[in-house]
Parts: C-alpha cells; structure tokens; sequence
C-alpha cells in the first residue's frame, strides 16, 4: 500500500513536470478568461465591497442554518419556529441598519 501511494504521488509529480507552463511560476503571467490582468492583484477594493461582502456572508449562514433546521421543524414543534425568526430577525436588523447606514446604495 506504500508502494502505491509513494508511485502515485511520484505519477503526480511526473505529471505536473510534463505540463507545467513555466518552470518558474512567479515570472508566469496570471490571467482572467484568457485576457492580460486589467489591475494588479494586490490593487485596493473600494471600502464599499467590504459591506456587501459581510452582507451575504450573513445571508450565507442563514442558509447554512435553515437547511438543517427545515430537516427538523416538524419533529421540534412550534419553539423551533419562534427559533427560527428570532434569528430572521436579528438578520433583519443588521439588514436594516445597513440599509439606514447607506450601505445598499451606489451612488
């Protein structure tokens, strides 16, 4: 079992030797779809993305945790409901107090 692992890692070497594009990555260009890089890839975000972004990372989670818990709302009862919108409403707040701090506008 050794044996084979040891040669399937060895294959796997042999195989990135044999397509590799360059032999040095840092000199190798990064690209998009194919294209040349508009900006360089350590460039500044406008601050406003960082919202955005913790904005559905809270819409993420609260997928995360309704998928399970539709598995067992049936089997808890109705505290799993009150549950289930205390947390929809304390999402909601920071919904809305992105929203009121202007997070959701573009201009």
């Amino acid at each position: 079992m050794l044996a084979l692992a040891a040669g399937g890692i060895a294959g796997l070497y042999l195989v990135h030797q044999v397509t590799a594009v360059a032999a040095d990555p840092l000199r190798a260009s990064p690209f998009v779809s194919g294209s040349p890089p508009a900006q360089h890839a350590m460039s500044r975000f406008h601050v406003r993305w960082y919202t955005v972004t913790l904005l559905f990372l809270a819409f993420d989670v609260e997928m995360l945790f309704m998928y399970p818990w539709a598995l067992v709302v049936a089997d808890k009862g109705a505290g799993a409901i009150v549950e289930m919108f205390a947390f929809l409403g304390v999402l909601m707040a920071g919904v809305v107090y992105a929203w009121r701090e202007g997070a959701l506008r573009w201009s």
